[in-house]
């Protein structure tokens, strides 16, 4: 056999090989060659409260952040992010040793899961997974190993039995989204501590998503899981402005944890981007003290916009599950007589004038996700109305 040469070799790492082109970046082109209302990607379509900005623009001005600001991310900032922890939750967090900024929390589950992981390692994610989870255990080397959301009830539910029987002696981390997208389910009290019995029994590490921790309904409560028995020094706790404060192009997240969980992933954070957004990140530190009012006020409306949208949904007949969290409505189209969520999304701006996300493409298992499909609701309320307008051509 003949030896592979750079000619013949394929340039991508074989470990991407299979990710190709994200489903959001074909789907908003699609939204932009058909002009069909764009509720794939999931990107509010307002700017947030006019004060932040402003905050930015004065660390501009005033020559704050212009330049490479500190590694850790500033202290402002990691000051702000400590107080929020314990405003919210009661945790208290050093900002010098145990706080660090990244550029949004995409990057901060990059270098979590390179700085924490080892080729052949075992990585267990709740299915559905936001994309990047996948790609960034293919890339440390990990193995991932899905632990399915189930329908139940109208929402989607985990069941521990199947978690526990995923954990194997290879397992060396858990990797949690809670409130979850892309399925709207926020993990109760009980599911947590026995997510943290588990941990604790087998010595496991876990990398909890909780950028949508400000946006919960109803009865949902968000509670981190560093806040549970035995958690504090082996949980990496991920935050981000972006879901919160609508500034989602500001790419400002962070990593809470304890120190040498930190020291380990800005070892790796630092050959990624080094730093970013520094003027945004003087703007944030002002975004997360701001009071009370602003946070009830966001939530409120996402939970009108997530109302609207869901009625709609089923008054076109398509069966909608509840959203605890986030700002995604997943449906079910085979009571519209559908059951490829591929085919559907791909026909659905031509049908209808409204793009969507198969949930397909958040699943190892494809045939589980394949009759969901996933709406975005974090957009103004016009569209959202224009958008239930359309869709109900379908009924």
């Amino acid at each position: 056999m003949a030896r592979m040469t750079s000619s013949t070799r394929p340039f991508l790492n074989r470990r991407l090989a299979e990710f190709g082109t994200t489903i959001f970046a074909e789907m908003s082109a699609l939204a932009l060659r058909t002009g069909s209302i764009n509720l794939g990607q999931g990107f509010p379509d307002t700017d947030g409260p006019e004060e932040v900005r402003e905050a930015a623009v004065r660390a501009l001005r005033d020559g704050r952040g212009n330049q490479y600001p500190p590694g850790p991310g500033v202290p402002e900032l990691r000051t702000a992010i400590t107080a929020h922890q314990q405003r919210w939750y009661g945790l208290s967090y050093d900002p010098d040793a145990e706080v660090l900024v990244t550029a949004g929390a995409t990057e901060a589950i990059a270098a979590s899961l390179l700085a924490l992981l080892e080729p052949g390692d075992e990585v267990i994610a709740l299915e559905p997974y936001y994309d990047s989870y996948a790609a960034c255990i293919a890339m440390a080397g990990g193995t991932r190993v899905p632990v399915t959301l189930r329908p139940h009830e109208g929402s989607f539910r985990l069941d521990l039995d199947e978690l526990r029987a995923a954990v194997t002696d290879r397992t060396r981390l858990l990797l949690l989204n809670t409130p979850h997208n892309p399925t709207g389910t926020v993990l109760t009290r009980a599911e947590l501590a026995a997510v943290a019995e588990l941990a604790v029994e087998r010595d496991l590490l876990v990398v909890t998503d909780e950028v949508y921790e400000h946006l919960v309904f109803d009865d949902a409560e968000h509670l981190p899981l560093a806040g549970f028995p035995g958690m504090r020094d082996r949980t990496v706790t991920i935050g981000s402005a972006g879901k919160t404060f609508s500034f989602t192009g500001w790419k400002v997240g962070w990593v809470t944890a304890s120190p040498p969980l930190v020291a380990a992933v800005r070892s790796a954070k630092q050959f990624l981007t080094y730093v970013s957004s520094g003027p945004f990140q003087y703007a944030v530190a002002e975004a997360l003290a701001l009071p009370d009012a602003y946070f009830t006020a966001f939530r409120e409306d996402m939970l009108a916009k997530r109302d609207l949208l869901a009625a709609g949904l089923k008054d076109a007949g398509f069966g909608v599950f509840r959203t605890a969290g986030t700002y995604f409505v997943t449906t079910d189209i085979r009571p519209l007589g559908e059951s490829d969520g591929f085919a559907f999304c791909r026909a659905l701006p031509e049908r209808a004038g409204v793009v969507a996300i198969p949930n397909a493409v958040f699943y190892d298992h494809r045939e589980a996700g394949a009759p969901f499909v996933r709406f975005a609701f974090c957009k103004r309320a016009e569209v959202l109305a224009e958008a239930v307008q359309r869709l109900k051509t379908l009924a």
